[in-house]
């Protein structure tokens, strides 16, 4: 056996080594958020909470439908954490006898009174509602409930003040509290002008409260027409135009508080409060009747929520294959799958590029590129009260294997040129090659030739001549392949090789003497 014969045998076992490595590379991948890995940081989390999914993994579910901080929110007290402070930053806790209980209907935890004592005294800052004197216009007064007891004296809010009227002293109050099973709204002397019943005004509701049961409840004030409106689970219970006339047609009476002074909430109360808020608007409120809006009411909002996951970077021209959710999907509830993807996720928008549906496990057609999302929409029931939730998503792709680069190469120098030749490469994915150029080893920064900037996508062909080049000033060369499937697929670089250009006129510093063939056999 020849030297040369060896060569080849050797050479034939280097391709067959790489080819086993490159197919390793190519196999299909899979990215698993959620289930034993728990969740990662999202991209956009709207109306999606944590909660306790299958095989008791943590899952994504749609969040409870609990208000927000707006500009109207006065107080607004979520009862989520055991500091329970007023989200909305306007009042202070001065004392805080509550418990916190998951046993919730909006967010994962809520207040618990034990009725023995004050449950909590909030202090009103310079510009709430309860901390300035004044005309104090539309408001809304809303909280869940769930009491032990219902019966007679059960205090949820408790206000005391007073103001001077026509230079004698009034005492005002706001006080809610059971009678007779029913919830009781009684307002003394906050009506500016009216004189009725010796200025009190008490809205009682005619549904019973059910113990342990929770019931929303919400009264509201509108300035424009002077309407007092108590809702139980958003039907009207009470109504009353506090105006000169009775009706929608009179002259307001509108509230105006005297001397600020703290509220006390539960003071005398045993069972669960969620989600007390006050609101202050500077426009006429509308009812939910008018609005189609039951934020506070349902449970979860019919809307839905929706997940996205960062971006999931792989190899160009990598193929989508599947997304996979183990789900838990109640009757009338949904979840939709949508994936899109790109080789540059820079300059994504919420609708571009655009999202595509897919089914759950089946396989996707025609999705490639570098970067792949995935988007996950819940939808709970018609009626807000029932979520699904997804417990573990597992997107499954494939890299597009790089094609190996040629395996000889050789470059000879020419005027101002140099022509570059390489064997084909061996794997059949090669859909072409670049050539790569510069003026250093390793550096292939070249700009110079007529072909154009390094490097060069010369197609599917094994030669290449360089012209325009500087005679006399080395360069050094490498090609490597691209894949059929897209040319932004490329694999390693090819062994380098260098040249140096002749030409001028013999004596000048441009000169420089005919070389001989520079070659080289790539080993990847």
């Amino acid at each position: 056996m020849t030297t040369a014969d060896i060569k080849k045998i050797l050479i034939f076992l280097a391709v067959c080594l790489v080819l086993a490595v490159q197919n390793l590379s190519a196999e299909e991948r899979t990215i698993i958020y959620g289930g034993r890995n728990g969740w990662p940081q999202m991209a956009q989390l709207k109306n999606v909470t944590t909660g306790k999914g299958r095989f008791g993994y943590t899952c994504l579910q749609l969040a409870t439908n609990s208000p927000a901080v707006t500009p109207d929110t006065d107080l607004l007290l979520h009862f989520e954490d055991q500091a329970m402070a007023d989200s909305s930053g306007n009042y202070t806790i001065l004392k805080n006898n509550f418990f916190l209980t998951d046993k919730s209907v909006q967010g994962k935890a809520c207040a618990l009174s034990r009725g023995t004592s004050l449950g909590m005294l909030l202090h009103g800052k310079q510009g709430s509602v309860f901390g300035s004197s004044g005309t104090i216009g539309s408001f809304s007064i809303e909280f869940w409930l769930a009491p032990s007891v219902a019966g007679n004296g059960e205090t949820i809010l408790a206000w005391r003040s007073s103001r001077n009227t026509n230079n004698y002293p009034t005492y005002q109050t706001i006080t809610i509290l059971f009678v007779n099973n029913k919830i009781e709204w009684n307002f003394a002397n906050l009506f500016d002008g009216y004189t009725k019943n010796d200025g009190e005004v008490v809205m009682t509701g005619i549904s019973n409260i059910i113990p342990d049961k929770w019931s929303f409840h919400k009264i509201t004030f509108d300035e424009g027409t002077g309407l007092l409106e108590y809702r139980v689970n958003g039907s009207v219970e009470a109504l009353q135009y506090l105006t000169t006339t009775g009706h929608e047609s009179g002259s307001v009476y509108l509230p105006v508080l005297g001397v600020p002074a703290d509220i006390e909430l539960c003071p005398s109360y045993m069972g669960r409060i969620d989600d007390f808020r006050i609101t202050r608007q500077n426009k006429p409120v509308q009812s939910p009747a008018d609005t189609g809006s039951r934020l506070g009411l349902d449970k979860y909002d019919t809307a839905g929520g929706r997940f996205v996951t960062e971006p999931i970077l792989t190899s160009p021209g990598s193929v989508l294959n599947t997304v996979t959710a183990i789900t838990d999907i109640p009757a009338q509830t949904d979840v939709r799958l949508y994936v899109r993807s790109g080789d540059n996720f820079y300059g994504w928008t919420d609708t571009d590029p655009e999202w595509i549906p897919v089914n759950n496990g089946t396989a996707i057609e025609n999705v490639t590129g570098l970067y792949f999302q995935v988007a996950v929409e819940l939808y709970p029931d018609g009626a807000g009260t029932i979520t699904p939730s997804v417990t573990q998503l597992a997107v499954e792709y494939t890299e597009r294997p790089a094609p190996l680069p040629p395996f000889t190469i050789s470059a000879k120098a020419g005027d101002c040129s140099v022509t570059l030749s390489w064997g084909y490469s061996v794997d059949e994915t090669t859909g072409g090659y670049y050539v790569f150029y510069g003026e250093r080893p390793g550096e292939y920064l070249g700009r110079i030739a007529v072909q154009g900037a390094s490097p060069i996508n010369v197609g599917n062909n094994n030669s290449l001549t360089l012209t325009g080049l500087k005679a006399g000033t080395i360069y050094y060369f490498a090609v490597s392949s691209w894949s059929k499937y897209d040319d932004h697929i490329t694999g390693q670089l090819s062994r380098e090789v260098y040249a140096r250009p002749y030409g001028g006129s013999p004596g000048t510093k441009s000169h420089a003497a005919v070389p001989q063939e520079n070659a080289a056999a790539s080993q990847p």
